[in-house]
């Protein structure tokens, strides 16, 4: 029965999430941030409701007056932020089930996620018991609905017995100090929901607490427009505790078991919300496993570039990357929900689970060839990974800087030179062939390679290909202009020249060619005397943008030749040079690669095209290096345009 319904709940997610990653892509999908999400909701409700408190008056009478003197005295901005107020309350109850629902359709409460989880219920009842204890406060009809019916609910309780009530029989009875009290309790509740998130995410390796700037600017958004087109008033007058409340309209997500209360008995209700509690709270330990003795936990052996090697040990039920992450490993990853790629592995070895996963983000064809995903493979047994770009570095944050455009230059129809110039003092060391992550005001990001060697000059030199339709080159061609402040991060990649006496043999596919020309300047800047042969592949002769400047490199360097390959030239063109796939025009010279060392950077389809057939004739795998890109999103990438 459990497992029918987390299958129902698995595929109404997936198509729901689906949907948002078609719609947003999968960095701002919400669903990827629900705990996020909530974080961002408390900071909202605990921000306005200060300012509401700023103004509350703890009196019989002067509650009830000074609330809606808010909605109406104020209404610009007290009005605003009550209504803020309550819909930030109403939208973190929906976030907080959301997310559980979440986490118990993919079965990841089980195991070592068994604190996460009972911290969760705690949570969702201790929201609940804030936002009802919040609803008492402005000493309106529904605040005496809601005061009266949690009282008698509470009454009902043993060790109350009846001596809560007797404080509601006259209005009378009511004054200043239960309302300094409710008050306390409205101060003090948030403040415990804070402490409990807090431990709550200590068991979640890099939990994130704040949501992408998009998905922040959204939600004030909605809930400013939600205050704007229908404000939060009090409801029917002042508390008359001698009349009995017929009218009211309660918020569903804070009362719905309040009808129960008026319709059952209060035992039954007690019995229905302790027992759903409990049975919720259990099921880490469901079903019951009779096993003694520790759980076994698995190793996976993490390989990466040039060697680099790690092993982690997974707990059980543990994901790859979660493992990972925890152990302080530097591994790619985004959205952890299987939605975006980033994470991206070979199986080299061992048996594992695989989670639920949107196949945008594993198609599969890679599934067949033995791809997984970090983010939802649960090993079985001990395995061996293979990570591209891997360093086994440990994970650090990456530096942002903010730098100026200083120059622009077209160097083609659809290519930008881009120089980015430092502050006074500031520089940016780098070794050839590396890139930067350029981020956007959505907090997405765009790679870039240096284009010019290290020391060379103060700027930081970019080859920008427009990409129409894309978030960011768009900008580049139509809007950016010298003065303009851009925001990276890095040095980033592994993407460099090896040290060793092996022939090297270069590939570039269109703006594939700024790494290569970093590295080709910086080896001439250091006097590498190796033989150095560049295969430049563009679709039409005017994509060569830099071919004099290459031809002039042949000119003066013995040990460098420059061969462009044009794929598909017009015949207007006067294209007289080699044509065809420019992969195909490197074999076709090389019968026989053995031997050599070959640099490819181009589009993902021409690397994993190429790097097949290079080793089918002669190279070595382990003198191939590789860096592909893609256009926004990356699965494997180190560098990406868009």
């Amino acid at each position: 029965m459990i497992k029918k319904f987390q299958e129902l709940l698995q595929w109404l997610f997936l198509r729901a999430e689906g949907l948002f990653n078609a719609a947003f892509g999968d960095r701002i999908n919400p669903f990827y941030h629900l705990g996020a999400i909530t974080f961002f909701l408390f900071w909202i409700v605990g921000g306005s409701g200060l300012y509401l408190y700023i103004f509350f008056e703890t009196g019989i009478s002067e509650a009830y007056t000074s609330v809606v003197d808010l909605s109406t005295k104020q209404w610009w901005l007290g009005g605003i932020l009550r209504s803020v107020h309550r819909y930030a309350s109403d939208a973190m109850v929906l976030t907080m089930v959301l997310h559980m629902l979440r986490y118990f359709a993919f079965n990841l409460y089980h195991g070592f996620r068994w604190f996460s989880w009972i911290t969760g219920v705690m949570l969702i009842w201790m929201v609940y018991a804030s936002g009802v204890n919040g609803y008492m406060l402005p000493w309106d009809h529904l605040a005496q609905y809601v005061t009266v019916t949690s009282f008698e609910w509470l009454d009902w309780l043993p060790i109350f017995n009846g001596s809560l009530m007797r404080n509601f029989l006259y209005s009378e009875h009511v004054g200043a100090r239960f309302f300094t009290l409710l008050s306390f309790m409205h101060l003090g509740l948030p403040l415990v929901v804070l402490m409990v998130m807090w431990i709550h995410v200590q068991r979640v390796p890099k939990a994130r607490t704040t949501p992408p700037r998009p998905i922040v600017i959204g939600l004030m958004a909605t809930l400013l427009a939600l205050s704007l087109v229908a404000p939060v008033h009090s409801q029917g007058g002042q508390t008359d505790l001698a009349r009995a409340i017929t009218h009211i309209e309660p918020d569903w997500f804070y009362m719905a078991v309040f009808p129960l209360l008026t319709e059952w008995p209060l035992g039954r209700v007690w019995a229905l919300v302790v027992g759903a509690s409990v049975l919720v709270a259990l099921l880490p330990w469901w079903p019951p496993q009779f096993r003694r003795g520790e759980k076994r936990m698995h190793q996976v052996q993490v390989q990466g570039e040039q060697g680099a090697s790690a092993a982690i040990k997974v707990r059980e039920g543990e994901t790859i990357l979660d493992a990972g992450l925890r152990q302080g490993l530097a591994l790619p990853y985004e959205c952890r929900n299987g939605g975006c790629g980033l994470c991206l592995c070979s199986v080299e070895q061992g048996q594992f689970e695989h989670r639920p996963y949107q196949r945008s983000a594993l198609p599969d064809a890679d599934k067949a060839r033995g791809k997984a995903l970090m983010c939802c493979a649960v090993p079985r047994e001990d395995m061996v990974i293979d990570v591209a770009g891997f360093t086994g570095a440990a994970a650090e944050a990456q530096e942002v800087y903010s730098a100026t455009v200083a120059q622009m230059e077209r160097l083609a129809p659809d290519v930008m030179r881009v120089c980015l110039q430092l502050p006074e003092g500031q520089s940016l060391p780098f070794v050839a062939g590396q890139y930067i992550n350029i981020l956007l005001d959505d907090g997405q990001r765009r790679a870039f390679s240096f284009a010019n060697r290290p020391g060379a000059s103060s700027q930081i030199e970019l080859h920008v290909r427009l990409v129409p339709g894309g978030r960011f080159t768009p900008h580049v061609f139509e809007a950016m202009k010298v003065g303009d402040t851009v925001r990276f991060e890095g040095p980033l990649g592994q993407f460099t020249l090896r040290e060793s006496t092996h022939p090297i043999l270069f590939i570039a596919g269109a703006t594939g060619f700024a790494p290569i020309k970093s590295i080709v300047e910086d080896a001439f800047a250091r006097g590498v005397q190796r033989p150095m042969r560049l295969y430049w592949g563009v679709r039409r002769p005017q994509d060569l943008y830099l071919l004099a400047q290459c031809e002039e490199w042949q000119r003066q360097h013995g040990n460098f030749t420059v061969v462009p390959v044009v794929s598909e030239p017009a015949p207007d063109d006067g294209w007289a040079g080699r044509t065809g796939l420019v992969h195909e025009a490197m074999l076709s010279d090389f019968p026989d690669l053995s031997g050599n060392e070959v640099y490819l950077c181009g589009s993902v389809r021409m690397v994993e095209t190429a790097v097949p057939a290079f080793i089918a004739q002669g190279l070595d795998e382990n003198f191939c290096f590789s860096d592909a890109f893609v256009m926004a999103a990356p699965a494997q990438a180190q560098q990406q345009t868009g």
